[in-house]
């Protein structure tokens, strides 16, 4: 092998690996090497902890990443845990709230509400703009930009809420409208984050669903904004009278002041804090570009002024309209009346409503003051402030006596007393004077009356509070009690039976039960012309003869017999039927109705509809039956009109929350209104009297007026029938009457049966109310006459025996008879002289009857 070829093989020495050096070099060379590393490192090591603040900040990162991840599914999970739970909101879409129902006059005056909650449905369209802008700006400004909750709102909340709890004030809210809306139909208005999440839910829900007006038009219909008033339309009426269109801008700041806290803001109790809180909402309104300056000045100075709705009702209405809550809560049950929103047309008219109520009142407080005066109310002793003393004592003045009030007597001398009135606006001096106060005999606890006063102090004493009225001279008080003796009337139109005035009592404030409609009480003689009606029918005339006098009527062995009489206990040989009424003679009304038939008499009762459970006994023929005053009202409409049936009804129409009619009181109806053909008015009522026989009875009780009982009652200068009515004992009065456009029934007695006094009676108690109510009501009508029915005679009778006679000769009147008869026609009683009558057919039931 060359040479040249080992050379290649091995490799040339390097420096440090010489067989000179060894091994120590080697170390020293590498110990040195490390030194010279660790140098070269050493500024390399600040780059070393800036790698370890970024690992920190990653690590840092990360956990954020996984506490976000974590809170994000953490808060997945709440949103499906609360979304298995949130109400259905699409319930909304069809939602019909709870709307007042409305009572109108026949004016179309409002006259009353019924309602859990007061409110009136209005559309979005139909609200004015500027009280939307009140609310936004007082609720929610941004309401037409947030997606339904405001997110910037809530953060701006949350910071003001530090400063909030830092200074010790309340919390605010960043609640929006549309989370109000929630609240209010699905949720409950607990403080709890729960219904908060379930809120915002639903809220961000719900906004996808809806549209903004709908939801701001179910939450300004929905809002509570305080005295009972739900919804703006319900709050512009309660709080100012006044529809939605007429309220100013200070009245709708006003509106939307409410919302946040409505008691804390009541016009009244908190009077200041109401017009800063609207004044605020004028300034927000001002901000937000929804008023000019100028209007926000003038606004903010004017002063606050609400109503809370008085004078929107007809205080005289109050037992009209509570009959009508009755009659629709039995025909539609209690959550359409306060809640369906209907609307209902009644037949109420307010002047004849208010001579009525007028006249009951002035009847009862004569009967009243003739009994003597009972007595003050309380005794204040010598209180300085009047009507602390009053408010102390918890005394008030009835709602619906408008023109009383209450006084606290300040000293007496022997002409007159010293009071104190007191007003709505104040307390003003007054005097009663002994002049007025003759009436005001002491009655002791029996009720016995004593000596006229001759000074005022034996009426009155210092600190005595008594009810007064104002006299026509200024300054000047009558003393006032409220009546014991109570009482009804109704007036109706004798044609379709709308009743027009309704008068339960004295005072709806002091009793509401209503008299007219619910107390059942023995008519009393104001029966008999339905006696004599029934005999007319069945062969007599009102020239007939009957007997007057004594019967004698036997109820068996164990009740013995029962012996009629007249008043005064007198008897009058043979007289006409027509005579029968006029004195209203019991003997001859029991002869006759014994002649008759009881079963008959019975008949016309029910058809009468005067009393439906009447039982075929005698007794009932003098009124011994039990009724109402509006029922004797009808029936005797029934009289009037010629002998068809009336319903009363105090409602002409009723109409749903849409306006449809779903009631109608119409007994007429009109064939031919389509416009097809020639309209034709069809009659519908039930006739239940011959014509001819009504028109007889009508002339019959214009005899009651012009000679029998009820003579005091020619004053009304007009063509007047009816009928005088009186129980036994006393105990009731009644008077029915009419002319040809109205029928008034009137009933007076104490509502625990006891005697009106020993002369009381219908023609002198009953009869006067009457008079006073049916003139007022017929102001301005001119008289007419009744009209005769086809098949009418009138001729010229002998006013005692009732036959023929020259006409103009004296005593003599025109009777009504059927075509075909004349006088000394018919049945007659005259030779009719047993004295007793008997069997199980007129066994008595409690009570005697009518006396006259």
């Amino acid at each position: 092998m060359s040479d040249a070829g080992d050379n290649a093989l091995i490799p040339e020495p390097r420096e440090d690996r010489g067989p000179a050096a060894g091994a120590a070099p080697d170390r020293a060379a590498r110990k040195a090497a490390r030194t010279a590393a660790r140098k070269e490192k050493r500024p390399r090591k600040a780059k070393r902890r800036g790698g370890g603040l970024l690992g920190f900040l990653g690590w840092a990162f990360g956990l954020a990443c996984l506490m976000v991840l974590g809170g994000a599914i953490i808060g997945l999970f709440m949103v499906w845990h609360y979304e298995e739970d949130l109400p259905d909101y699409a319930q909304l879409a069809e939602y019909e709230p709870a709307v007042m129902t409305r009572v109108y006059a026949g004016d179309g005056a409002l006259i009353g509400e019924f309602a859990r909650e007061r409110r009136l449905y209005t559309p979005i369209d139909a609200i004015p703009r500027p009280l939307i802008h009140a609310f936004l700006s007082a609720e929610d400004k941004n309401f037409y930009e947030h997606p339904g909750v405001d997110f910037v709102g809530i953060a701006r909340a949350a910071l003001q809420n530090v400063e909030n709890a830092l200074e010790g004030q309340r919390m605010q809210g960043a609640s929006t409208i549309t989370q109000q809306v929630i609240k209010n139909f699905l949720l409950s208005s607990e403080r709890k984050l729960e219904r908060k999440i379930k809120e915002a839910l639903l809220a961000l829900r719900f906004e996808r669903a809806f549209t903004k007006d709908r939801i701001l038009e179910l939450y300004l219909n929905e809002i509570y904004l305080g005295a009972g008033a739900y919804g703006v339309t319900a709050a512009a009426l309660t709080y100012f009278d006044k529809p939605l269109d007429e309220l100013t801008l200070e009245e709708i700041a006003f509106l939307a002041a409410l919302p946040k806290a409505p008691s804390d803001y009541h016009p009244v109790r908190n009077r200041d804090r109401s017009v800063a809180r609207r004044n605020w909402v004028i300034e927000r309104m001002l901000e937000n570009g929804y008023v000019t300056a100028d209007a926000a000045r003038a606004a903010r100075a004017r002063p606050l002024e609400v109503t809370l709705g008085l004078g929107r009702d007809s205080l005289e209405a109050t037992y009209f309209v509570e009959e009508i809550r009755r009659q629709l809560a039995d025909r539609f049950g209690s959550e359409t009346l306060y809640g369906g929103g209907l609307a209902v047309r009644s037949t109420f008219d307010a002047r004849v409503q208010d001579v009525v109520g007028a006249a009951l009142r002035k009847g009862l407080i004569d009967y009243d003051e003739a009994a003597g005066w009972r007595g003050p109310l309380a005794n204040v002793g010598t209180a300085s402030d009047a009507r602390a003393a009053l408010e102390a004592a918890e005394l008030r003045v009835p709602a619906d006596l408008k023109s009383w009030r209450l006084a606290v007597v300040r000293e007496t001398a022997r002409d007159a007393a010293r009071i104190a009135v007191i007003g709505r606006d104040g307390v003003s001096d007054g005097r009663i004077s002994l002049e007025t106060t003759g009436w005001a005999n002491p009655v002791d606890a029996e009720g016995n009356r004593g000596p006229a006063p001759r000074s005022m102090a034996d009426v009155l004493s210092a600190g005595d509070v008594v009810y007064v009225e104002a006299a026509e001279k200024e300054g000047a008080w009558l003393l006032r009690q409220v009546p014991e003796v109570n009482g009804a009337a109704v007036a109706m139109d004798p044609e379709t039976g709308r009743v027009i005035a309704l008068q339960g009592g004295f005072s709806f404030g002091v009793s509401e039960f209503n008299r007219a409609t619910q107390a059942a009480r023995q008519p009393g003689s104001s029966f008999k012309p339905f006696v004599y009606a029934a005999a007319l029918d069945n062969g007599y005339t009102p020239s007939s003869i009957i007997v007057d006098a004594p019967v004698v009527i036997d109820q068996g062995e164990e009740l013995g017999a029962w012996k009629p009489s007249n008043y005064g206990n007198r008897f009058y040989g043979p007289s006409t039927l027509r005579l029968g009424v006029e004195k209203s003679r019991n003997l001859m009304t029991v002869r006759l109705a014994q002649a008759v038939g009881m079963d008959k008499v019975v008949d016309y009762a029910r058809r009468f509809d005067i009393d439906r459970k009447m039982e075929p006994v005698l007794s009932m023929a003098l009124g011994a039956g039990e009724t109402t005053v509006m029922r004797m009202t009808a029936a005797y409409a029934a009289l009037a009109n010629g002998g068809k049936k009336v319903t009363p009804t105090l409602i002409d129409r009723i109409q749903d929350r849409y306006g449809d009619t779903i009631w109608r009181h119409d007994p007429f109806v009109c064939e031919g209104c389509d416009g097809q053909a020639v309209p034709q008015t069809v009659d519908r009522r039930e006739r239940i009297l011959d014509a001819r026989t009504a028109y007889q009875m009508v002339s019959i009780l214009e005899g009651v007026v012009q000679r029998g009982t009820a003579t005091s009652l020619k004053r009304l200068g007009r063509p007047v029938a009816g009928k005088t009515g009186t129980t036994n004992e006393a105990k009731d009065a009644w008077f029915v009457g009419f002319t040809p456009e109205l029928v008034i029934g009137v009933y007076v007695g104490f509502d625990e049966p006891r005697t009106l006094g020993k002369n009381a009676s219908g023609g002198s108690i009953a009869a006067p109310i009457f008079g006073d109510a049916m003139a007022g009501a017929m102001e301005g009508v001119p008289p007419s006459d009744f009209a005769v029915p086809p098949g009418v005679d009138l001729l010229t009778v002998d006013a005692r025996t009732g036959q023929l006679a020259r006409e103009g000769a004296k005593g003599t009147l025109v009777e009504a008879f059927k075509e075909g008869e004349k006088p000394g026609d018919g049945i007659s009683l005259e030779n009719y002289t047993s004295e007793r009558v008997g069997g199980s057919d007129v066994l008595l039931t409690t009570g005697s009857g009518g006396l006259y």
